[in-house]
């Protein structure tokens, strides 16, 4: 290995004959970067994906009233299913299990009529009337102020935390918010914190246009009493929301006087099992590039172990000089093999420098143009390039392993005598 004459016998072999070892060397190449780039576009689009799920909890789900498909108990249906404030503390008393139960109101719409106004200055944005535990099942960032708690829970505070987006909106460039008083639908409500979300991704634009006030406050603001629009439900990490879901549904079917069998009168939406089918699916492409990039890589391997074989009877008078005097069949065939291995390294290592190089260019252009929606950083984790220079090493042993054993089995005066 650190033979000089060895290492210049083996760059003259590969020199002999330039184009034939740059084609045989291209299977090889193509093979790696392939497999490098499928895998780095497979998580740039994991990536891109999940950072729709990255600012809220996945293991939750939302869950909603909807009309009855059928009667019940005397109640024809077609009846609208009405959660109460009582279901919230109905379902954390039966279910140990679950985290945040979130009671939700909500007034208004992003894009709808104008609803919010300040002074002279009027817009449309969402109002939720939520408790403390939500932001933790809907991260948000606080750049200013604070977030709601129980003190303006319990005492019904007229506290307001509102999106990036309605300050602009409401007030001139520079002004502070904090403090002052916005009306919504004609109640006065003190701005006490300004959040905007930690996604640039999805509805982001939808949620900086959105004020959040106590949920007790809003029941009796807006004249709700005790109703509660929805729920968003977080369970514990040791338990998948999705394993509880039916349970959740039995509750509130038992609660609102809703038939079993009525699988339309209550709505939900189950994230934690759409961020396992994304992940799932990514998985698949994952399996997919490594089965594509192993495929084109033993293609390779096999082209070079043909092109070796060709090598050995151009070589053969050589290796019969080689036997003659006094060379051993290790030393044949250790030649051969090294060859073999310095020419799948060589074309492998182009193949993923030359894919490093495609990956930092996507990343580049990425970071000219800004985040581009369901694609972010594309990338391939270290211990991937790693294997794959295993995986290079053995195959180019394996390429060169039938061409050395044909050469170590020829006899010395034989391959003397072929022309």
């Amino acid at each position: 290995m650190f033979s000089r004459d060895r290492w210049n016998e083996i760059i003259e072999a590969l020199n002999a004959n330039k184009l034939r070892t740059l084609l045989t060397a291209f299977g090889v190449f193509w093979g790696i970067f392939i497999l490098v780039a499928l895998l780095a576009l497979t998580n740039g689009l994991k990536n891109g994906a999940t950072a729709n799920f990255a600012n809220s909890a996945t293991n939750s789900m939302f869950m909603w009233g909807q009309s009855t498909s059928m009667a019940y108990k005397g109640m024809n249906k077609g009846r609208r299913v009405q959660f109460k404030l009582a279901d919230v503390k109905v379902l954390k008393e039966k279910l140990p299990q679950l985290k945040y139960v979130s009671p939700r109101l909500q007034l208004g719409g992003y894009r709808g009529a104008n609803n919010v106004s300040r002074n002279e200055k009027t817009g449309a944005f969402q109002v939720n009337g939520d408790y403390p535990e939500y932001i933790y099942q809907q991260y948000m960032d606080i750049i200013k102020g604070r977030w709601l708690n129980y003190s303006d829970i319990q005492k019904e505070m007229k506290s307001a935390v509102i999106g990036t987006d309605v300050v602009k909106s409401l007030y001139d460039i520079g002004e502070e918010p904090i403090g002052t008083y916005i009306q919504l639908q004609g109640v006065n409500f003190k701005v006490v914190g300004v959040f905007q979300n930690p996604n640039t991704q999805g509805d982001s634009e939808e949620e900086a246009n959105t004020i959040f006030i106590p949920f007790t406050t809003f029941g009796k603001a807006f004249n709700t009493a005790d109703n509660v629009g929805w729920m968003a439900i977080t369970a514990n990490d040791e338990v998948t929301i999705t394993s509880l879901k039916e349970q959740i549904l039995s509750i509130m079917r038992d609660q609102r006087g809703v038939h079993p069998d009525d699988q339309r009168a209550i709505g939900n939406f189950d994230r934690a099992e759409m961020f396992a089918r994304f992940t799932g699916l990514f998985d698949v492409l994952s399996l997919v590039g490594y089965v594509v990039g192993a495929l084109v890589l033993l293609s390779g391997g096999i082209g070079i172990s043909n092109i070796m074989l060709i090598v050995v009877k151009e070589r053969t008078n050589e290796i019969g000089v080689r036997r003659a005097l006094g060379a051993t069949p290790w030393n044949i065939k250790a030649q051969i093999l090294q060859e073999s291995i310095v020419l799948t390294l060589i074309s492998g290592l182009a193949g993923i420098a030359f894919a490093a190089g495609l990956i930092w260019v996507m990343n580049y252009l990425l970071s000219l143009s800004g985040p581009v929606e369901n694609f972010a950083n594309p990338s391939v984790n270290i211990t991937v390039v790693i294997i794959a220079l295993i995986i290079l090493t053995i195959s180019g042993l394996l390429a060169g392993f039938i061409p050395a054993s044909r050469a170590t089995t020829m006899k010395p005066v034989d391959a003397l005598r072929t022309e």
